[in-house]
């Protein structure tokens, strides 16, 4: 059966206060839209179209390559209106699915159930029951009961008083076949409260035709929840963040405190792992077993192996660390960091595009940039690879159980021989040979009466 996935995105967001478009405000790292994107992907082969209006050139800048197809809705003039803009593009035959772009955490399998409810010819509604449905479409049926016949939809706005203590709402979402749906939507009129075409108002056409309407319920209010202030994505935000949390702690992870945990992409973690307070977590991101996240730690883009211990306020991105290393507390990997099994990586210390192998060191205030760094090299407090020489980068490699002194400079491109020492405060621009101590600073000098500059005096 065809499927087209109609997501409406042309919402101006007044009460997000932004110039950015709403459904490009970012939920645990992506657009909104985006999310709903990765939903309508999730429901198989479909054809994806996307309303934008508001800041159209950037929500379909943002779209592009998804391979779904913008369709503009200038002015905009209610949900009905939208859906008007994009009868030209959809089939004669088939099911046509409607998202909003600004509930993003609907899940492809409420979003699957919802078109097979459509199938034999009706119309499909996905409603939820909620404490307080302010603001909701409320659901009108024939009786008291849920399970009473849809006989329509009223707008908050537009609702009596009675109308309003309804708990059933429609969520926005709904189903229907696309060939009725045309009709239905070119049928629309705008007399009503806010002179809009209301989507809504199908519903008693679907009635008056005896064309079944039915509903089908939302597993989760999270799922339905749309966002239109900064407080409400907040909210959305920490409730997904939880859903997350939760899903990990499920699969065996300790955390500290799930409140406090971000995840802005994908996490796979083996057993044991341990994750303290306040750490983020983006891009692909893999914790070998028994791997411990220190607080304030943040990791993109990084595959972490077993046993490893990363320690407070360190970042990582693009980087592998092999089993048993230890990084931090403030360290920073860039990309290209590889670190071998036992490599210790401390404070204030930052590695760009550069491998340690096993059993390496830099422990306090380093710099090793564009750099192979063999075993068990210990690389000392204050010493850096020189790697940039104004145009071009350049790579330095120091050999096996080579001690690297406190204070040095490196300047690439070098190469230090294996077992060599280099003396701390030198300066070394020449590749050193192996085994040997190689000290590289100027003579010591004191001048007697020398003055130190000072300020001027005061008047």
């Amino acid at each position: 059966m065809a499927l087209d996935i109609v997501i409406m995105a042309a919402g101006k967001g007044t009460r997000m206060k932004s110039d950015l478009p709403k459904v490009l405000h970012r939920l645990a790292g992506r657009p909104l839209l985006q999310h709903v994107l990765d939903t309508a992907s999730d429901l198989g082969r479909a054809r994806v179209i996307v309303i934008t209006g508001h800041g159209a050139d950037a929500v379909e800048d943002a779209i592009a390559g998804s391979g779904a197809l913008a369709v503009r809705q200038m002015p905009q003039l209610g949900t009905g209106h939208a859906i008007q803009q994009v009868v030209p593009h959809l089939g004669d035959e088939g099911t046509t699915l409607i998202l909003n772009g600004d509930v993003p955490l609907i899940e492809a399998e409420t979003a699957r159930a919802l078109v097979e409810a459509c199938a034999g010819n009706r119309l499909a509604l996905l409603t939820i029951e909620l404490d307080e449905p302010t603001g909701y479409g409320r659901i009108l049926r024939s009786g008291d009961a849920m399970g009473g016949r849809v006989l329509g939809i009223v707008e908050h706005k537009d609702a009596t008083a009675a109308q309003r203590v309804i708990r059933e709402v429609y969520t926005g979402i709904m189903a229907a076949p696309t060939a009725m749906l045309k009709r239905w939507v070119m049928a629309l009129s705008n007399d009503n409260a806010q002179r809009e075409y209301y989507l809504t108002d199908i519903v008693e056409m679907a009635v008056h035709e005896r064309v079944p309407v039915v509903a089908s319920h939302a597993r989760a209010e999270t799922e339905v929840l749309g966002v239109n202030s900064p407080l409400q994505l907040a909210d959305l935000e920490r409730r997904f963040q939880r859903r997350q949390a939760d899903a990990l702690m499920e699969a065996g992870v300790r955390m500290a405190d799930p409140a406090r945990f971000d995840l802005r992409g994908e996490l796979l973690t083996g057993r044991d792992v341990e994750i303290d307070v306040g750490c983020i977590f983006e891009g692909q991101v893999v914790l070998g077993d028994e791997v411990r996240i220190g607080a304030h730690c943040v990791i993109r883009d990084a595959e972490i192996a077993n046993g490893a211990v990363i320690h407070p306020y360190t970042h990582i991105e693009g980087a592998r660390i092999g089993p048993g290393a230890m990084v931090g507390p403030y360290a920073r990997l860039r990309t290209g960091a590889d670190l071998g099994a036992q490599v210790h990586v401390g404070n204030f210390v930052e590695v760009k595009n550069s491998t340690l192998a096993d059993g390496a060191k830099a422990n306090h205030l380093a710099y090793l940039g564009d750099a192979t760094v063999g075993e068990r090299v210990n690389f000392g407090a204050g010493s850096i690879t020189a790697n940039y020489d104004g145009a071009n980068k350049h790579r330095t490699v120091i050999g096996a159980d080579v001690h690297v002194g406190s204070n040095c400079v490196l300047i690439a491109p070098v190469s230090l021989g294996e077992g060599g020492t280099i003396g701390g405060g030198s300066t070394i621009a020449k590749d050193t040979p192996a085994g040997q101590l190689t000290v590289a600073r100027a003579r010591q000098v004191s001048l007697a009466g020398w003055q130190r500059p000072r300020k001027p005096s005061k008047a």
